[in-house]
């Protein structure tokens, strides 16, 4: 018996360590199956085979980017089975060109419902591309089930277009419409110090005013005109139609519905802004009897452009060795790292000095899509670009839908300037944000007092007013400031400081006004500026090829970043707030939101109010 029980022991001994090697090697097997899945999430899977004689599908989802956010928020959405929230222009551009020059491609199909936000720079890049497509023999269809002001214009490209028959084309014309906060911050009491240099630098009038400034509302006027006006030239273009068809679309659109008894899409026919009215089943029978019909799917055959473009890519031989760097500013310009949607002073100025330390980088195109915002920031970039420079490596700024303020301070030294006719820019100007809550936390009971061996010792406490010696401090700055851009874009736009003057202040300009100006050197995209670039360095278009340069990130850092920037949770959760109708609540959450892009350790910002998004106006 005592013999045997030790064996037993034993028995079960062998069982239980066997049970545990089988646990642990599930769950070993397990986490690599998760991070399988998780590269090839990130690396979209292995080519997919290009037919003959398909159709190419253009169908963008959300927000055209010229760069997107990191690859960890996409991943977040694709377990969420939602939609990307963010489309590259590039690779738009990019696959439809390859495109154009495969025969296995024999037309494409535009497909834009999904496609919610763009700038007229993005759409006109990607209209280019699709006019060389048509150029090389091929016919571009567009489909919807409706269109909106935005989605239209790239749809017009298109050499036929389709729509439902409920649907309709929704266009508006532009508009900027500013919340202001100045009775809300009377009623909470907080005080905003205010520093500004330039009539017309209009981004602290929500702190001060409760209604547009005579000078802002020129100024937007002046640029909003010139941005629908190109608008109107473009459909008219595309069209072969006379005068301004979206202003007499828009002007006509009551009585038209009237005359159509309502019917929205026949209306859109009738003004010649469509070619047929039809469904989606009859729109794939049709590009079927071109291409072919594919049995399995029910529809035409077809390729994605995000599939294609992989296989395009994969279908690479050797590049050459000489690189153009391309780095990409998008979204705010903030002091530090920035997360998403945001530039980075640090990390942008970090890419752009990679790209001077690399021996195979022969020239830096920088492509801005910004409003601006911290100066501090803004300095780094503008020095990282001075470096290269003095290196002997040319600069060539690609102006997207928007370079403005802080975006032109970054853009102002480069070697040669390229924006569109309808890019934002200018607001050379300067400005300084203070809030302090005294009066608030006095209603609340709590003051605050002390001591302090200067006038200066904790004077920046938001929880005490503004001293005058600070304030004295503050306008200095913010006057030094503006004598630095001023003087800045003298010497890089070749300018008298007296004509910078005038044309600065502050003020907003279009990119067909800043070309007249000086302020740009040419009109184009960033293929242009690409172009460019590689002719100053001596380079023939088949010598080098474009390194799009992104700050370095473990496929950890950008999950974890995905999931602790998720912008559509929070945008949800402010919409239920909002819904509950509660004006205290209302204004609180706008400026907040508002607040959080002024992190400059100076308080100084270079900042434009003129985001694209808002000119579009709300559909």
């Amino acid at each position: 018996m005592n013999e045997r029980k030790p064996l037993l022991f034993r028995i079960f001994g062998w069982i239980w360590r066997a049970a545990v090697v089988i646990y642990r090697t599930t769950i070993i097997l397990g986490v690599a199956g998760f991070l399988l899945m998780l590269w090839f999430a990130f690396h979209g899977g292995a080519p997919v085979a290009v037919k003959d004689h398909v159709a190419l599908v253009i169908d963008p989802d959300g927000e055209l980017v010229d760069q997107e956010n990191p690859t960890g928020r996409e991943l977040l959405e694709k377990f969420r089975h939602g939609m990307p929230s963010q489309t590259s222009v590039r690779d738009m551009v990019e696959a439809i060109d390859d495109a154009a020059k495969d025969p296995r491609i024999a037309a494409a199909v535009l497909k834009l419902d999904d496609m919610s936000a763009a700038g007229m720079p993005q759409l006109e890049e990607i209209a280019a591309a699709v006019a060389r497509f048509r150029k090389a023999g091929k016919k571009v269809y567009a489909f919807g089930t409706s269109f909106d002001q935005t989605q239209y214009l790239l749809a017009s490209s298109a050499g036929e277009i389709s729509l439902d028959p409920i649907g309709q084309i929704i266009l508006t014309g532009f508009g900027v419409y500013t919340n202001y906060f100045k009775d809300a911050l009377d009623k909470l009491g907080v005080t905003v110090n205010i520093f500004r240099v330039g009539e017309f630098k209009s981004a602290v009038e929500p702190f001060e005013r409760n209604n547009m400034s005579p000078e802002a509302r020129a100024a937007n006027e002046a640029w909003l005109g010139d941005l629908w006006n190109r608008y109107n030239a473009d459909v008219a273009a595309a069209r072969k139609l006379q005068g301004a068809p979206a202003d007499a679309y828009v002007a006509g659109f009551a009585e038209g519905l009237q005359k159509n008894r309502g019917d929205a899409a026949a209306y859109a026919k009738s003004a010649d802004l469509v070619d047929a009215i039809e469904t989606l089943a009859e729109f794939r029978k049709r590009v079927g009897a071109v291409v072919g019909m594919d049995e399995d799917t029910g529809s035409f055959r077809q390729i994605a452009y995000d599939d294609y473009l992989r296989a395009a890519h994969y279908a690479r031989g050797r590049q050459p060795s000489s690189k153009i760097a391309l780095v990409t500013v998008e979204g705010d310009i903030v002091d530090g790292e920035g997360g998403p949607g945001e530039a980075g002073g640090d990390s942008v100025s970090d890419l752009i000095d990679s790209a001077r330390r690399d021996e195979d980088v022969a020239a830096l195109v920088l492509r801005v899509n910004s409003p601006g915002g911290s100066v501090t920031a803004a300095e780094k970039i503008r020095r990282a670009v001075e470096a290269v420079q003095e290196d002997g490596t040319p600069v060539v700024v690609s102006m997207s839908s928007l370079a403005a303020s802080g975006g032109y301070w970054i853009s102002m030294g480069a070697d040669e300037i390229w924006a569109h006719n309808t890019t934002i820019t200018g607001s050379i100007g300067i400005f300084g944000l203070w809030p302090t809550f005294e009066k608030p936390l006095d209603k609340l009971g709590i003051h605050t007092d002390g001591v302090g061996t200067t006038p200066l010792a904790g004077a920046m406490r938001i929880d005490r007013p503004m001293s005058p010696e600070l304030q004295q401090l503050m306008q200095s700055s913010v006057d030094f400031g503006y004598r630095q851009f001023i003087a800045g874009v003298a010497k890089g736009r070749d300018l008298a400081p007296d004509r910078v003057e005038e044309i600065a202040r502050g003020r907003v300009w279009s990119g067909e006004a800043a070309l007249k100006l000086g302020l740009v050197d040419r009109i184009g995209g960033l293929d242009d500026a690409v172009a460019s670039a590689a002719d100053m360095a001596e380079l023939k278009p088949a010598e080098y090829r474009v390194d799009e340069m992104r700050p370095d990130r473990t496929w950890m850092q950008e999950v974890l970043e995905g999931l602790t920037s998720d912008s559509h949770a929070q945008s949800r959760i402010l919409a239920e707030v909002r819904a509950l109708h509660l004006p205290a609540v209302d204004e609180a959450l706008s400026l907040s939101t508002e607040l959080r892009r002024f992190n400059d350790p100076r308080g100084l910002y270079a900042l434009c109010p003129c985001n694209p998004v808002a000119a579009r106006a709300r559909y």
